[in-house]
């Protein structure tokens, strides 16, 4: 995700052209730091499944049942994991080994995937799923990479309903000049307050620095685990 909170056509200018945006491909001049990848990969391997929507599933449906041998760290667990997908225009079957449509409306069949066994569903690209998954307070985990650079717009999963939402940091760590984090839900919100007028925004302006508190891409869906379930 970009610092204004673009993650549309991260991978490369065909990946999603919509609207008229022309960064496709932004992500990859940052292939040099091995951080994001690793975090990545440890977070396709571990997970129970996965949750995509139409557009996520298409693109890797396309590409990873014949992915290259060095790529099959994450292609192995991508092709035989089972893949839910949130979609009105698809039709069973689904091409792709191990995909399923989710069933009925989208918070009543994720609830429902919620409740089964498995580990933790993972939600990967998926902009506007994400979305709606947030909107409707079905997220357990936001996993996020944030690379150094403004885009002007595009797709996000940020919402500008006007609601506020209060999030947790659990982990953040950075390597060069990229940012992985993850944050859950907290409950209840903080309380509002002010500060001082002269604490402003964080802009660095010639020689002086002024401080910013500024409020703080996958999205991980949480499953009771097996002592939940057999208590």
């Amino acid at each position: 995700m970009s610092l204004d909170g673009v993650s549309q056509a991260p991978g490369g200018p065909e990946e999603d052209p919509s609207g008229g945006f022309q960064h496709g491909g932004w992500q990859l001049q940052y292939e040099g730091s091995d951080m994001p990848g690793t975090w990545a990969r440890a977070n396709i391997v571990e997970a129970g499944g996965f949750l995509l929507g139409r557009r996520t599933w298409e693109i890797f449906a396309a590409y990873w049942p014949n992915a290259p041998e060095e790529t099959q760290a994450i292609a192995e667990p991508l092709n035989t994991k089972p893949k839910y997908v949130a979609s009105r225009t698809l039709s069973e079957p689904l091409g792709w080994q191990n995909s399923t449509l989710l069933k009925g409306e989208l918070e009543d069949g994720v609830q429902a995937l919620k409740q089964e066994d498995g580990g933790d569903l993972h939600v990967i690209g998926s902009t506007e799923l994400v979305r709606s998954l947030i909107e409707r307070d079905l997220v357990d985990e936001l996993r996020l990479v944030i690379y150094p650079i403004l885009l002007g717009g595009g797709k996000s999963i940020l919402l500008d309903d006007g609601t506020r939402r209060d999030w947790s940091l659990v982990d953040s760590r950075a390597a060069g000049g990229v940012i992985v984090m993850s944050a859950k839900p907290s409950s209840p919100p903080g309380a509002y307050g002010s500060i001082a007028m002269d604490v402003a925004a964080g802009l660095r302006i010639g020689r002086r620095s002024v401080t910013s508190f500024a409020s703080p891409r996958t999205a991980t869906l949480r499953r009771p685990s097996r002592s939940d379930t057999s208590s």
